[in-house]
C-alpha cells in the first residue's frame, strides 16, 4: 500500500525542513504539505502543497480523504513568545488542531500521526539538571499549558483508542535554513545572522542562561527515527525527551569568537527571560536512547561550524 504523508504548518521552522527531507525520502508527490499560508519556494515548487485551516476539521478530513494520507505531521503551533501576546489565539490552534488529527485517526481515516511537543511543558519546580522523563510538570506559559495538555490527551487517546501516536520534547532548535517562529529560543539562530551581517548581537537573555538546544538536521532525524520504529518500542505516548547540547549565550558567543574574533554580545533581557528561568538547563533522554535508539551528532562547536558556513 502506498504511503502519502501530510504535513501541516509545513511552512514553519521545522515544518519547511521536514517536509522536504520527507520528499526526498518518499518522493515529492508522496509528500502533501499544507499551511494557513504559503511557503518558501523550495517548499511550494517541490511537492503538492494545500492553503489549510488545521483548526478547521472538515477542511482536514477533506485533504485526508483526498490525497488517502495514511500519516499526519502536526506541526502547527504559535510558539512560546508569540503565544504570551495571543493566549486564546494560541491555545485555539494548539489544541484544536490536535483534536482534530487525533479525531481523524480515532475514526481510522490516518494510520499514524506526529505531534510535536516541547520542554515548555516543564516549570520553575521542575528538577533543572538532567530533567527526567517522568517528572513534576508545571508550565508557566501558554505555549507549555498547551503542549502539556497535549501531551495528555496523546496517552489518553493511544490508551482509549489505540491511536499511533508519536512525540517529541523538542529542545530549542536552531537551523540556517528557515528563521525561528516567536520561541525564547530564537536567540540562538539569530546570534549567527547578527553575528556575520553586524559582527554584533544584542541577546535578549541573560549570559548565563542555560538551555537545551539542537541543530535541525538532529531534529529532523529523530522525528523520523520515532516515527520508523516498531510501535511496541514506543513506550511513551505522552513524548519523549530528547537532547543533544546545552549551552548559555555567554558559550554560543565564545563558540562565535573563535571562527570571528572581532564579534561583541551585549544583553538586554526581554519578558523572555522569565520563561526561559522555568525551563530546564539540561535534559535526561535516556528513555529515546534506550527504546528507539537516539543518539545526536551536533555539539555546539560543529553547530556553530555548520551555521556561519551554510549563511556566509
Amino acid at each position: 500500500m502506498q504511503k502519502y504523508i501530510l504535513i501541516i504548518g509545513a511552512c514553519g521552522q521545522i515544518g519547511t525542513e521536514l517536509t522536504l527531507t520527507l520528499r526526498q525520502r518518499y518522493g515529492n508527490d508522496k509528500v502533501i504539505a499544507s499551511d494557513i499560508r504559503e511557503g518558501n519556494e523550495s517548499l511550494m515548487e517541490s511537492g503538492p502543497f494545500e492553503i489549510l485551516d488545521a483548526t478547521d476539521y472538515d477542511a482536514l478530513e477533506e485533504v485526508v480523504a483526498y490525497y488517502e494520507i495514511s500519516e499526519v505531521y502536526l506541526m502547527a503551533a504559535m510558539l512560546s513568545a508569540t503565544a504570551e501576546k495571543f493566549p486564546m489565539r494560541a491555545w485555539n490552534l494548539n489544541m484544536n488542531s490536535l483534536f482534530n488529527v487525533l479525531n481523524l485517526a480515532k475514526e481510522k481515516k490516518i494510520d499514524k500521526v506526529f505531534w510535536p511537543s516541547s520542554i515548555a511543558v516543564f516549570g520553575a519546580n521542575t528538577p533543572d539538571t538532567l530533567t527526567p522523563q517522568s517528572t513534576i510538570m508545571e508550565p508557566s506559559t501558554v505555549y507549555g499549558i498547551s503542549k502539556q495538555s497535549g501531551e495528555r490527551w496523546c496517552n489518553y487517546y493511544h490508551n482509549k483508542f489505540h491511536v499511533d501516536v508519536r512525540s517529541i520534547r523538542y529542545p530549542g532548535l536552531i537551523s540556517w535554513k528557515t528563521m525561528p517562529g516567536g520561541g525564547t529560543t530564537d536567540y540562538a539562530v539569530e546570534i549567527y545572522h547578527k553575528a556575520l551581517s553586524e559582527k554584533k548581537y544584542t541577546c535578549f537573555l541573560r549570559e548565563d542562561t542555560e538551555l537545551p538546544m539542537m541543530f535541525m538536521d538532529d531534529a529532523i532525524r529523530a522525528t523520523l527515527e520515532l516515527m520508523d520504529a516498531p510501535a511496541e518500542d514506543i513506550k511513551v505516548r505522552s513524548a519523549y525527551n530528547l537532547s543533544a547540547m546545552s549551552f548559555t549565550p555567554a558559550q554560543i558567543a565564545d563558540s562565535i569568537k573563535s571562527h570571528i574574533p572581532e564579534f561583541e554580545i551585549s544583553y538586554e533581557p526581554d519578558f523572555r527571560q522569565a520563561i526561559a528561568d522555568t525551563w530546564p538547563s539540561s535534559i535526561d533522554d535516556s528513555s529515546a536512547q534506550t527504546e528507539w535508539g537516539w543518539q545526536p551528532e551536533f555539539d555546539l562547536e560543529r553547530t556553530t561550524s555548520e551555521m556561519l558556513e551554510k549563511l556566509g
